[in-house]
C-alpha cells in the first residue's frame, strides 16, 4: 500500500525575489518522511491573488494534503486566508474563537490589541485553528489543506501541532555511500541495481572536491532490510570508497 501523499505551496514576494530563504521545505520534508506521507510537490507563487488560489484547489485536487507557509500575517499583503477562503468558496471575517485566544494572549502581555493583529484573527467560516505557541495568532485547516505561517519557528510549530492528526504511513529509511568515481562511472551498474529493487529510490548526486569527481549513492524505501541488502550489493560493486 502506497503512503499518504502531500504538497507544499510557499507563497512570498520574498521568496522568489530572493530575499529571504525558504527553510520550511527541508524542514516539513523531514518531519513528512518521519510519519510516512511522502512529500511529492512543492510550489513558490508571489503575492498574487489568482496564482494562489489556482495553486491551492490545484495540490487540494491532486493530495491527500496540503501545507501552506507564508501570507497570513498582519500586513496589506498577507492575503493568504482571504484566497484560501475563495478557494474554496467560503467567507472570511473575525472568528470568535480565534479573537478570544489573541484577545487574551496580548491583554496578559499588557499589549494593545490593536486592529492590525486582529487582522490575523481573520479566519475562513468553515475551518478549523491550528495552534500557534510561539506568537499565538492561530494558523487554520480548511479541508485537506492547512494554512501556516512563514516564519521558521512558527511554521515548525504549527507542523507539530498538526502531524499529530495525521494517518501516516510507512517511514522511509535512508542509507548514504560515497562512490569516488564520476557519475559515468557508475551509471551502469547502478542502473542495473535500480532495476532489481524497483521499489527502493536510489539517487545519485555528484561532487568535485579537491578537483576529483565523485558520485554520493542514497539508497531509500520503507523496508530496512531490503535497503541494507541493496546497499551491501552497491558496497560489493564499488568497494574501497567512504560511507
Amino acid at each position: 500500500m502506497s503512503n499518504p501523499t502531500a504538497a507544499m505551496l510557499v507563497i512570498g514576494d520574498e521568496i522568489l525575489s530572493g530575499r529571504t530563504r525558504d527553510a520550511n521545505m527541508f524542514y516539513l520534508a523531514n518531519a513528512l518522511t518521519e510519519v510516512g506521507i511522502d512529500l511529492k510537490e512543492v510550489r513558490v507563487v508571489s503575492d498574487d491573488k489568482g496564482a494562489i488560489i489556482s495553486a491551492v484547489q490545484s495540490l487540494s485536487q491532486s493530495f491527500g494534503s496540503v501545507f501552506t507557509s507564508g501570507g497570513i500575517g498582519p500586513t496589506h499583503d498577507d492575503i493568504t486566508a482571504d484566497c484560501v477562503a475563495e478557494a474554496f468558496g467560503v467567507g472570511i471575517d473575525v472568528r470568535q474563537d480565534a479573537y478570544d485566544v489573541m484577545a487574551a494572549h496580548y491583554i496578559a502581555q499588557g499589549s494593545e490589541f490593536t486592529e492590525t493583529r486582529m487582522r490575523m484573527a481573520r479566519i475562513p467560516d468553515t475551518a478549523t485553528l491550528i495552534d500557534n505557541p510561539v506568537s499565538i495568532a492561530p494558523g487554520f485547516k480548511i479541508e485537506n489543506v492547512h494554512v501556516m505561517a512563514g516564519v521558521p519557528k512558527i511554521f515548525e510549530a504549527m507542523v507539530a501541532s498538526v502531524l499529530p492528526t495525521l494517518t501516516g504511513g510507512v517511514p522511509l529509511k535512508s542509507q548514504t555511500y560515497r562512490i569516488d568515481q564520476g557519475e559515468g562511472a557508475v551509471a551502469t551498474p547502478l542502473r542495473a541495481l535500480a532495476d532489481k529493487y524497483s521499489d527502493l529510490s536510489i539517487g545519485s548526486y555528484p561532487f568535485q572536491k579537491n578537483g576529483a569527481y565523485g558520485t554520493n549513492i542514497v539508497i531509500r524505501g520503507g523496508d530496512e532490510a531490503k535497503v541494507t541488502q541493496a546497499m551491501s550489493e552497491l558496497m560489493a560493486i564499488f568497494p574501497n570508497n567512504g560511507a
